[in-house]
């Protein structure tokens, strides 16, 4: 069965974007950068929450225009070139998506992990990842803390998520300055 793996990033306060939804403080250095490389070749398809898609399709389309960074020249044609889950109740059509969930949440999520192939990777967002975890749905976290403090901005996870105890398997500090834990559930 395939698993799903959530892939995020968060302040050492626990938000995953600023007061203001800015998203312009985690550090790809070369590390981090390998290891988030590393996580998407176990995968064969990308998910994502309408509000992480939103800024997802707005710059990896064209990336390589815009960046020379390593990690987006290496990583902006494997996101062209995988398919692309968005669950979202109110997008209808996107040219990039290579399907849209509205409803059925859980049962849509367990058909796609019964499907062959590699495995499948949740990046960043909260309330997608509270409610797939709330139905027992994500197999593995993947938490890169970053070295700020950000003072507001939505959590981690989404208030309502419920109590999940987990299991610490490997944690490694990336550049010198970001720790990532990996967990699977308890």
């Amino acid at each position: 069965m395939r698993k799903i793996i959530f892939w995020v990033h968060t302040s050492v306060d626990g938000h995953i974007d600023g007061p203001n939804g800015e998203f312009d403080w985690p550090v790809m250095g070369e590390e981090l950068s390998a290891y988030s490389e590393a996580l998407s070749e176990r995968c064969d398809t990308f998910l994502y929450g309408r509000g992480v898609w939103e800024g997802m399709v707005a710059f990896w389309p064209d990336a390589e225009s815009v960046s020379d960074h390593p990690h987006v020249l290496k990583f902006a044609p494997r996101w062209r070139g995988t398919p692309k889950i968005v669950f979202s109740t109110t997008l209808k059509d996107d040219d990039w998506a290579a399907r849209i969930i509205g409803d059925n949440l859980a049962d849509q999520v367990t058909e796609l992990k019964q499907q062959d192939g590699k495995h499948l990777l949740l990046t960043g967002g909260s309330g997608l990842a509270a409610a797939l975890t709330e139905h027992g749905l994500i197999d593995e976290y993947h938490v890169a803390v970053h070295p700020v403090v950000l003072g507001g901005g939505r959590p981690l996870f989404a208030q309502d998520a419920r109590r999940l105890g987990l299991r610490l398997v490997e944690s490694r500090t990336c550049d010198g300055q970001v720790v990532v834990m990996r967990y699977e559930r308890a």
